[in-house]
Parts: structure tokens; C-alpha cells; sequence
């Protein structure tokens, strides 16, 4: 499985960023799927997560507000839209497919990771 995320770049503060993750199995449209990042310096965190059906969503609080997530089964793609982003924001965004259809704010409940997509926030 490969989840490929993409979408990241440098941006200004305030700026709106839309990342999409598709895979080619209908990985995306067979499980739910999260976003996470990961600063320079940091450990990994829980950014969004959404359900197979779209019925459940978790945010983390940080982001609750400024980022929606969002996912096309029929593309089996999953997108996070980030809004008023801050330099806070910069990361490397990864997508991850849950081990099975729920919603989850926790790594350990994912199987499959994509590589990342950086995205750097400019004050």
C-alpha cells in the first residue's frame, strides 16, 4: 500500500493550504484515515482523523476551527483543509489509513503511512 500526500509548500501566515492522500487500492475509501504531523524538534501529533463513512471526525484542539477534514471515496482521496495557518502549523503532514473503518486520534491505530508533505508557514 502507498499512500501518497501531497499539497505542502511554504506558505504566509494566514494563508489557506488544501492536502489530499489518495492510494491506488482503495486503501483511503475502505478505512478511515488521519492526518498527522511532525515539527522539526518534535515528536509526531494528532492533527484529524475522519471515519470511512464521514459520520465521525476528531480534531485536535489546536487545530479545531482552522482545519477540516474531509474525504471522496470515489477518488479515494482524503483532504485536510487548513485555514488561518499559523508558523505553528509548519510540519511534515502525514496521511495514515486506520486499521479498520473508525475515526482515531491515536498512531498506534493506524497501519499505513504516506511519506509526508512539508509544509512551512512564514510569520
Amino acid at each position: 500500500v502507498q499512500l501518497q500526500a501531497s499539497g505542502g509548500g511554504l506558505v504566509q501566515a494566514g494563508d489557506s493550504r488544501r492536502l489530499s492522500c489518495a492510494d491506488s487500492r482503495r486503501t483511503v475509501s475502505n478505512n478511515g484515515m488521519g492526518w498527522f504531523r511532525q515539527a522539526p524538534g518534535k515528536e509526531r501529533e494528532f492533527v484529524a482523523s475522519i471515519d470511512r463513512t464521514g459520520g465521525r471526525i476528531l480534531y485536535a484542539d489546536s487545530v479545531k476551527g482552522r482545519f477540516t477534514i474531509s474525504r471522496d471515496n470515489a477518488k479515494n482521496t482524503v483532504y485536510l483543509q487548513m485555514n488561518s495557518l499559523k508558523p505553528e502549523d509548519t510540519a511534515v503532514y502525514f496521511c495514515a489509513s486506520h486499521l479498520s473503518v473508525y475515526a482515531s486520534s491515536a498512531s498506534r491505530d493506524y497501519r499505513y503511512w504516506g511519506q509526508g508533505t512539508l509544509v512551512t508557514v512564514s510569520s
